[in-house]
């Protein structure tokens, strides 16, 4: 049964969810603040993380950033705030979806079952690469590979964790070293997954994976950008 942590000041709005999700055969525990929604992370792995950004004893994005860097669990955000600039921002605290309320429970299973087949689909790889035939992706140098297994990246010899979709990005350029890909082009490699995805939301996924594997992100010497058309991915070959 797959479990969903919710962690919602609103108890009416927690309790809908849990009885929705509950209906919907998922397996939910509730919180109803950051400290004890971080604690039930650790005592209660979830496969999908809810979470409100407006809570009383934690700031929303702090609390995703704090999740993230612990776990690379889905984490969806469910708020009131509707700005593009409070999406953005989300994603850039590493979460993988933004719902705003109100929003029809219908649409939200949709995008938690999006969430957990998505990470299914990347954690069966490593039964794949597992295989003397089928190698991880990875650079001709070796210096940066992709660890499928825990679905980080390794970077120069460092252990580098990312979002879903920014796993699902580097993957597709790792296979296809100086092909160009329009936003279009990525949008739809993740379509499905980060239902939260237009052209600014590649844009913020590829800086923050320049941040993880460029040696200088304000000159990037892998992920370059292929001006009015999208991005591809350069190896030392490659020049």
């Amino acid at each position: 049964m797959n479990k969903v942590l919710v962690i919602e000041d609103d108890v009416m709005m927690s309790d809908m969810l849990a009885m929705y999700l509950s209906e919907e055969g998922y397996s939910v525990k509730q919180s109803a603040t950051g400290d004890c929604g971080l604690k039930l992370l650790e005592l209660y792995p979830p496969d999908v993380v809810l979470l409100d950004l407006m809570l009383p004893d934690w700031d929303g994005m702090k609390l995703c950033s704090t999740i993230r860097q612990a776990s690379g669990v889905p984490i969806m955000i469910v708020s009131m705030k509707s700005e593009v600039s409070e999406r953005v921002q989300a994603l850039r605290a590493g979460a993988d979806d933004y719902l705003c309320k109100p929003f029809s429970m219908h649409e939200l299973t949709a995008r938690v079952e999006a969430l957990i087949r998505r990470t299914r689909m990347v954690q069966a790889v490593p039964a794949r690469a597992a295989s003397p035939e089928v190698p991880e992706a990875r650079l001709p140098e070796e210096q940066i590979l992709l660890d499928a297994d825990r679905r980080l990246l390794l970077v120069r010899g460092v252990m580098v964790e990312t979002t879903f979709s920014e796993f699902e990005l580097m993957k597709l350029f790792l296979s296809h070293p100086g092909k160009v890909f329009s936003r279009e082009d990525l949008i739809n490699a993740i379509r499905g997954f980060d239902s939260f995805v237009t052209d600014r939301a590649i844009d913020v996924h590829i800086v923050n994976l320049r941040r993880k594997v460029e040696q200088n992100a304000k000159e990037p010497k892998y992920i370059r950008t292929v001006w009015g058309v999208g991005y591809k991915y350069m190896t030392e070959s490659d020049g």
